[in-house]
């Protein structure tokens, strides 16, 4: 007979260090999986620290067998999501789950079911998973894309976890896509070429760099564009005041320039594109520690990063100019004028955009544009409580 799996709320600091630990261990075989900086984890996870909890309850649980901890798993509802439109993802009585790590399947289905009872408690009726813990952070679980590590902000996750969860009766409710960029010092195709030199010709557009000596002005520009650009999107849930402040400090070491652009129309900021060097292979070799040398490697690194790859992780368009010709040459000038100092500047080869949700035709369009090919696939699940 198996040894009986107890499952406990995370009660106090040695059990939120267990909590964090857990993935390291268990992933510790996958030369792919990118361990992520623990202090990180902990201000994630941590009220205070991270605004998201300021408008959401999180739970998180850890499973024990024979006093040994094999799995956990967050619960987590997110007060500004159950009040957006059903139709579009999110809505009342949709809570989460995610952070999803177990030793096997009878561990992880023990905690899906913790969680989802947890979530009956709260009032949800239904839910999205995996979501840790926000829509913004790492959304949906790998399940294409296992043979390379992620870049910056993406989830990797065990094969196998993909049965687990469609076995204990998850549908698939949302496919995020990323598209892979080979060989970026090549450039574009011609048509993108003619695009982009039409659109410089318009006396009416103007593409810049993000000056990063006005950060403060540049990231309130861009985040009002993305709050409303991306307001009727399938998993939208806004940015807060708050929220805004502390991703524009925590990304703003990443923001290096000439990467990152906003496009403006008769002196009107009308669109951005990010673009963030791959810090993941950096963090790759560091396992989790930044202390006591590990860094100042990074800080120096971030100085000119000389970066193989770059991801695109975030692009709008306001509202009156999306679905025009207009807004897909906005998007072909802004991702070539980074390819282009990414490539001089930053030593890029690759890179990456993305996510990108499955029915978004315009993304989709300009990814089979510009020749990349999708390399990635995330699946948020749902299901009825």
């Amino acid at each position: 007979m198996s040894e009986q799996i107890d499952i406990a709320e995370v009660s106090g600091k040695g059990d939120l260090n267990a909590f964090i630990d857990l993935a390291y261990r268990l992933n510790a075989d996958d030369p792919n999986w990118v361990p992520p900086l623990k202090a990180d984890m902990v201000e994630l996870l941590t009220p205070g620290k991270n605004p998201f909890h300021e408008h959401a309850k999180v739970q998180l649980f850890l499973a024990r067998r024979g006093g040994k901890v094999v799995g956990r798993i967050s619960a987590h509802y997110d007060e500004l999501a159950l009040e957006q439109p059903p139709e579009q993802g999110m809505g009342p009585g949709t809570g989460n789950w995610g952070l999803l790590e177990a030793e096997d399947e009878a561990v992880s289905s023990a905690l899906i079911a913790r969680a989802e009872q947890w979530l009956r408690e709260q009032g949800m009726t239904r839910v999205l998973a995996p979501i840790s813990l926000s829509i913004w952070e790492e959304p949906g679980l790998l399940v294409k894309g296992h043979d390379h590590p992620p870049m910056i902000m993406m989830g990797h996750h065990k094969p196998h976890y993909e049965g687990w969860i469609e076995g204990q009766g998850y549908a698939v409710a949302k496919r995020l896509f990323t598209y892979d960029l080979h060989n970026v010092a090549d450039g574009f195709p011609p048509i993108v070429n003619r695009i982009v030199k039409s659109g410089e010709r318009n006396d009416a557009i103007v593409v810049r760099e993000v000056d990063k000596s006005q950060f403060e002005r540049e990231a309130q520009i861009i985040l009002s564009i993305l709050n409303e650009a991306w307001s009727k999107n399938w998993g939208f849930v806004p940015f807060t005041e708050t929220e805004k402040a502390y991703g524009a400090k925590k990304l703003k070491p990443l923001i290096i320039e000439g990467t990152n652009m906003i496009a403006e129309i008769d002196g009107e900021p009308v669109a951005f594109m990010i673009s963030w060097p791959d810090i993941n292979s950096k963090l790759i070799t560091m396992k989790g520690k930044l202390f006591p040398f590990n860094w100042v490697k990074l800080l120096w690194w971030l100085r000119n990063p000389q970066s193989p790859g770059f991801r695109v992780p975030l692009m709008g368009v306001v509202k009156k100019y999306q679905n025009t010709r207009l807004a897909s040459q906005l998007a072909f000038m802004m991702i070539e004028y980074i390819r282009r100092n990414a490539v001089s500047n930053h030593s890029a080869k690759r890179a990456e955009v993305g996510w990108v949700l499955e029915d978004n035709q315009g993304m989709v369009a300009i990814a089979d544009a510009i020749q990349s090919k999708l390399n990635r696939e995330y699946r948020i699940y749902e299901k009825r409580l």
